[in-house]
């Protein structure tokens, strides 16, 4: 992973959570671990949290060569 896909997965979640801390480390190619803490996760479940992280990222793991192949390990929690 080159520090611009580490870049985008971040910018594509602070856009959609402002405010977060997201913490983005590379795996194997193409895989990922993100850490996010956020206020919005407040309150709800652990799958809601991860649903909203996954929808900021969708566009970054579609289309014929995506820049993220797998998110290996996806923590979420408020702060």
């Amino acid at each position: 992973m080159t520090p611009s896909t580490s870049l985008q997965i971040r910018q594509s979640i602070t856009e959609s959570l402002p405010g977060a801390e997201v913490v983005v480390t590379a795996g194997s190619p193409g895989h990922v671990s993100i850490s996010v803490s956020a206020e919005e996760f407040r309150d709800k479940t652990k799958l809601a949290c991860q649903r909203l992280v996954y929808k900021a990222i969708a566009p970054l793991l579609s289309g014929e060569r995506p820049l993220v192949h797998a998110v290996d390990r996806l923590e979420t929690r408020a702060p």
